[in-house]
Parts: C-alpha cells; sequence; structure tokens
C-alpha cells in the first residue's frame, strides 16, 4: 500500500514535467514598457557602437560591427553602421520605443548612416546632437600621422 502511494504522488509531478520539455523555452521578458529614450552612437575609425538607453541613461540595448558579423576595416564603414543601427533599433522596439534623441560622438564613417538605419527602422528622430569632446587647448596632441 505505501508503493501505490509513492506511484500516485510520482505521477502528477512527471506530467508537469513532460508538459515543460515539449513547450518551447522562451526567455522572460521585462516588464519595462519605454517609449522615449536616447541612443549614442559612437563611430570610431575602426568601429561604430549603437547604445539605446531610457532618457536616465539606463542601458536598453546595444550593437556593434563586430555583434553583426562586420570584421577587420569593414566594421569601420558607412554601410556597417546602417546594419547596426537598424539591428539594435529592432531590440529596441520590443520594449516599445518609438521617439529617440540621437547623441553622436567621434570623428568615424558611420555618423550620418547610423541615424539614416534608426529612421529606416521606424523610430522617429526628435533630436541629433553632436557631443564630440573637443579640447579647449588642453593636453597636446599626439604627433602627427604619417601614413
Amino acid at each position: 500500500m505505501a508503493e501505490e502511494e509513492k506511484k500516485v504522488t510520482a505521477a502528477p509531478e512527471a506530467a508537469p514535467a513532460a508538459e515543460a520539455a515539449a513547450a518551447p523555452k522562451q526567455r522572460a521578458k521585462s516588464g519595462r514598457h519605454i517609449q522615449n529614450g536616447i541612443v549614442y552612437v559612437l563611430a570610431t575609425f575602426n568601429n561604430t557602437k549603437v547604445t539605446f538607453t531610457d532618457m536616465h541613461g539606463n542601458v536598453l540595448c546595444w550593437s556593434t560591427g563586430g555583434k553583426n558579423g562586420f570584421k577587420g576595416s569593414r566594421k569601420s564603414t558607412a554601410y556597417a553602421a546602417q546594419v547596426i543601427a537598424g539591428d539594435a533599433a529592432k531590440k529596441a522596439q520590443l520594449f516599445g520605443m518609438k521617439e529617440v534623441e540621437v547623441r553622436i560622438k567621434g570623428p568615424g564613417a558611420g555618423r550620418e548612416s547610423a541615424v539614416r538605419g534608426l529612421i529606416a527602422a521606424g523610430l522617429e528622430v526628435t533630436v541629433i546632437k553632436d557631443i564630440t569632446p573637443v579640447p579647449h587647448n588642453g593636453c597636446r596632441p599626439p604627433k602627427r600621422r604619417r601614413v
């Protein structure tokens, strides 16, 4: 009789485990729904990075050239910047983002094309601001490049 009780208690536990194995596992999405945000575009000579934050600066998602399959000097191209911005924008739209401020930093080739990629992905760009740091005659710059 004790063996029958063990079988009875074991059977209901096995059924949910079988259902869980059959159902596809989905990652739990956070309950954040953010409509407005800030996009930081860092365009260097070697790469382009696009970061989406909320209005307080908390990072939601990001994308870079290497993450999208670009290697070497192709990471710094204008086309790569457009693909990177589109990829990051799709992730941000999962959070419900619709309007963004764009803050661009750096001298790279992907400055304008990253903004084009954001617009093409369906985001409304309200403000474009250049936040590239410019010295007011601070440190001595490195010697001139000879190519």
